[in-house]
């Protein structure tokens, strides 16, 4: 299901997926008919633009809420020109599971195919600047006190979407020293033991949690990753260590 109200946008999007196998089931230009789509068809997927009418704010954004919680089978992937955190911990809620937010420059290539399947499929992938813009503030709660210090200075540099081996350059350690803390990590947050990336989004999704609800949005910044290409080792949060 593709949700955007341009529809040039819309039909290009689904020229994409459908020469990549996939079946659009249906389209809508505005959050009701997002909702009333999903209600008819029941898809595995609903790519949705976080601005929509009529107001063109964060119509697409609280029908995504609204859907997760009325129909959990269907993953949902938003899109945005640029970076919106209002609801998104709403959103997210408690599991990572088939949920995604990608900024609209991103959607190009086979990566983003990728995403979208895999959010399909009961994964996730945000895009790399969601979760620095989201953990700009520090002031910890009590879900992080089992951590060491140690282990809070590397979930931070993960919830930037750095890869194990950049978090190794930062902090002047050995790659298996970090493996060994990101362990640690997952084990201390009580994490379930499911796929790496889910755990690792997870455990950055605790971390944002901790820190004061941001509450402003930003442009996605000139140096963001490029889709269209094999993700480097920082380019995606939800990679795997």
């Amino acid at each position: 299901m593709l949700a955007d109200d341009a529809e040039l946008f819309r039909t290009a999007l689904a020229d994409l997926l459908e020469r990549d196998g996939c079946v659009i089931v249906g389209q809508a230009a505005d959050a009701d008919g997002l909702l009333d789509a999903v209600e008819r068809h029941r898809p595995d997927l609903a790519v949705v633009d976080i601005r929509m009418p009529p107001g063109h704010h964060l119509e697409g954004l609280r029908a995504a809420v609204r859907l997760r919680r009325l129909h959990p089978g269907t993953g949902v992937l938003l899109l945005s020109q640029h970076l919106e955190v209002t609801h998104l911990d709403e959103l997210v809620g408690q599991s990572a599971r088939g949920v995604g937010y990608l900024l609209k420059d991103r959607v190009t290539g086979p990566d983003f195919l990728s995403a979208i399947r895999r959010v399909a499929s009961d994964g996730c992938a945000f895009d790399p600047e969601v979760v620095p813009l989201l953990a700009g503030q520090r002031g910890r709660r009590d879900e992080l006190a089992a951590l060491s210090a140690r282990e809070r200075e590397v979930l931070a540099l993960m919830a930037q979407g750095r890869s194990n081996g950049a978090i190794a350059a930062e902090l002047q350690l050995t790659t298996r020293t970090v493996e060994t803390h990101v362990r640690n990590v997952f084990l201390r947050l009580s994490l379930p033991d499911e796929a790496e990336h889910n755990r690792r989004v997870l455990a950055v999704l605790a971390y944002l949690r901790s820190a004061p609800r941001a509450t402003t949005s930003a442009s996605a910044s000139a140096d963001s990753v490029d889709l269209g290409r094999k993700p480097a080792a920082d380019d995606w949060s939800t990679a795997s260590p």
